[in-house]
């Protein structure tokens, strides 16, 4: 490839960073007639630098698949298919999104489609360096190009035209030309341009904003070691046989067992990196960043500030490591996440968060109970509701002999008995977004609810392969034997699942909410030589024989669910995920006729939910996010652009006061942004007055009870009324002589 053009101001920045004297050799300075548009001419050939593997990585692929052909769950064949598999995965891996590849390129690896499986046998990963090194140079050029565009083509942007950009290019072709390539970037720069544009940014803001952010990832695309492209690579390998089986290599392992410490300082978040984005893909429990109510899973970070007035650094394209250390910090002190919502397309949606630091405890993640007063069908209910965020247990404490240990299974004990003296006459479990954890503590929390009886299955791998144990509760008291029901949601995983199943399967109580998440299988840290392999090595099944995998828990009465407008979230939507499957029952008996009495109890509640406020508004959102996401192109012309947003904004508005309306609740008022925004430009540019400002008091917000738990309050009612019915049926029946 040719040279590629830089201008002097950005030279004069990166004289002032690490890479000056890299990248000093690789510049040639060419004069001008005017010495303001000296230009600076960068040689890709002296900048690129291919990296090679050691020794050391080769051994370790030979112990990686001796790992996983005998530890792990399902029988592991290492042959053409396996590497098929694993080229592509590893192309998705580092291009998922056609951005720097060329048909050329992928069409000349392709020779290593079906001999990845031997090279890794024979103890080398050499294709994965190349592959890498292809990767690595594409990136470099790509970089150049959009630094050059930003530094010399913003002014020269034309957003009156008619363009569009593709959203998702995951199943565009790889660009056919050099040309080509360009043609896909100019339009990602300008809708990059455009994105802060609309967020009020004006040209010189702009530039110096995207220049900073392509030196950046310039900068940290340089740093790339053999131990970077090492951990990629076998990664890949890895995760081909399922999406829960990983390596990690020597920091990655002290990264990851970090991760799993509970008394981790930062923000309580897991992060990985997906299209250049750092996304957020777990919020822990009981951490700040779950505790704001600001961020979910899938928001994507672009900038981080620290203090409550640092500037906000660009993290696009930054090395997820890095990323880390950045959000990371001592307990008390401030980050300012800048961060693109889950349900957002581009920048222009992105938003400030603000969060102090905080050590991650278990007690924040304690059961936590409440109680519901509930007028229905001319009676008053109450119901309790405890809210269980994970199955803890604190394994320290316990084994140092501490009375008054932390366990999931005891704090909902005590709880219940503190719902029962406030004769409560039912009780919800909400174990929404609830991703699990200890396999103990659901099967004893099961156990709160049932005499005895087994409650999960599990099947075992390697020379147990086939073997399946059930475990379960063994003491016969019952604490609370009252109605119940199970609230759960698309995000409560593994033991959410174990429990959920349990009461579903002993007609126990009622499961309601949305699909679970799908995740039965159990996986195991194994040490090796040099790093670590986290392998899948059992599957979970219910007592009825059913599998959690896959398919997770299905509802008794389903609830509408934001998470039905996302395709990508659950077991079912990752690449490799192990199948649903069954084995053989255990012997358990029903304590309830829920089964029978589903029916009624579905048409009661859809009959209501038709006439819901909160469940139209709810499905209306659904659907208009699933509209929203389903979109395959962007604009790239202002108004446009502009009138989407206000079109997006003002459906919202109106959904949200037609339920206000329908619930006789205070509408709110419309407020324009561009009328805002105007008064604000007035006041910054007019020192002489000051803009009138609204001194009356804000309308105070009425604060309104979860729809859906009241919603499980109302079905079970229904089940109360429904069980008392049947009784009163069968006292009614002739005594037997």
């Amino acid at each position: 490839m040719g040279n590629s053009r830089i201008g002097s101001t950005l030279l004069q920045r990166i004289r002032h960073t690490a890479l000056a004297g890299l990248l000093a050799t690789s510049f040639g300075v060419v004069a001008q007639e005017d010495p303001s548009q000296l230009n600076i001419v960068l040689d890709i050939e002296a900048l690129y630098q291919p990296v090679a593997s050691q020794p050391v990585h080769g051994e370790t692929a030979i112990e990686l698949l001796r790992e996983l052909q005998t530890k792990h769950y399902s029988s592991i064949e290492i042959d053409d298919n396996f590497s098929s598999i694993v080229f592509d995965n590893y192309l998705d891996a580092l291009d998922g999104s056609h951005y720097y590849f060329l048909k050329e390129d992928v069409d000349a690896l392709s020779a290593y489609r079906y001999t990845l499986d031997d090279t890794l046998k024979q103890g080398s990963v050499e294709p994965g360096f190349e592959i890498y090194n292809t990767y690595y140079k594409r990136v470099l050029e790509r970089l150049i190009y959009a630094i050059n565009r930003v530094e010399n083509d913003i002014p020269n942007m034309d957003f009156t035209i008619e363009e569009y950009i593709d959203i998702d290019r995951e199943d565009d072709p790889y660009a056919a030309s050099v040309d080509e390539l360009d043609e896909i970037w100019r339009k990602r720069i300008k809708n990059s341009v455009l994105s802060l544009k609309l967020a009020g940014d004006d040209e010189a803001q702009i530039q110096e904003k995207l220049s900073d952010r392509y030196r950046n990832q310039l900068s940290q695309v340089l740093k790339t070691n053999d131990r970077d492209i090492f951990q990629i690579y076998l990664s890949t390998v890895a995760k081909a046989v399922d999406p829960h089986t990983d390596y990690y290599s020597p920091r990655d392992s002290e990264n990851f067992n970090m991760q799993l410490s509970l008394s981790l300082q930062g923000i309580g978040a897991q992060l990985t990196t997906e299209d250049e984005y750092t996304k957020i893909v777990e919020l822990i429990k009981g951490g700040p960043a779950e505790r704001s109510g600001n961020l979910q899973e899938g928001d994507r970070i672009i900038g981080i500030g620290q203090g409550v007035d640092g500037d906000i650094q660009d993290v696009v394209g930054m090395r997820l490591d890095d990323v880390v250390a950045q959000i990371r910090g001592e307990k008390d002190t401030v980050v300012r996440l800048n961060i693109i919502p889950a349900d957002a397309i581009s920048e222009t949606s992105a938003t400030i968060v603000s969060l102090t630091r905080d050590t991650v405890k278990l007690e924040d993640q304690s059961a936590k109970s409440e109680v519901l007063e509930l007028g229905y069908n001319n009676r008053d209910y109450k119901i309790g509701v405890i809210h269980l965020p994970t199955f803890y247990f604190d394994f320290e404490a316990a084994s140092r002999g501490e009375e008054d240990y932390k366990s999931s299974t005891r704090d909902v004990r005590a709880l219940l008995e503190e719902l029962k003296e406030q004769e409560v006459d039912a009780v919800v479990m909400d174990l929404r977004n609830n991703g699990g954890g200890s396999l103990s503590e659901a099967n004893q929390l099961v156990g709160l609810f049932i005499e005895t009886g087994a409650t999960v299955q599990i099947r075992y791998s390697g020379i147990r392969n086939g073997f399946t144990r059930s475990f379960g509760d063994n003491d016969p008291e019952v604490a609370y034997t009252g109605p119940l029901a199970v609230l759960v949601n698309r995000t409560s995983a593994s033991a959410s699942e174990i429990f959920a199943g349990a009461i579903q399967d002993y007609q126990r109580g009622i499961v309601l909410g949305g699909q679970t998440f799908g995740k039965g299988t159990v996986q195991e840290i194994i040490p090796m030589d040099y790093g670590q392999v986290k392998v899948t090595r059992s599957k979970f099944y219910r007592i009825s024989g059913a599998s959690t995998q896959h398919r997770g828990v299905i509802p008794d009465i389903e609830f509408p669910d934001l998470y039905d407008a996302y395709e990508d979230i659950g077991e079912s939507s990752l690449d490799g995920a192990l199948p649903w499957d069954t084995v053989r029952p255990v012997e358990y008996r029903p304590y309830h006729s829920v089964k029978a009495m589903l029916p009624e109890l579905r048409a009661r509640f859809e009959a209501r939910a038709e006439e819901s406020p909160d469940f139209i508004y709810l499905l209306d959102q659904i659907e208009r996010t699933r509209q929203y996401r389903e979109r395959e192109q962007l604009s790239l012309n202002q108004e446009a652009v502009k009138a989407e947003r206000e079109r997006t904004r003002r459906e919202e508005f109106d959904a949200e006061n037609m339920r206000r309306l329908l619930k006789g609740l205070p509408l709110r008022e419309w407020v324009d942004e561009d009328a805002e925004e105007d008064a604000v430009e007035v006041a910054a540019n007019d020192d002489t007055t000051t803009p009138e400002t609204d001194e009356s008091e804000p309308q105070e917000e009425i604060e309104e009870d979860d729809p859906l738990l009241l919603e499980s309050g109302r079905i079970l009612a229904d089940f109360i009324a429904l069980s008392e019915n049947r009784l009163s049926a069968v006292d009614r029946l002739p005594t037997p002589r």
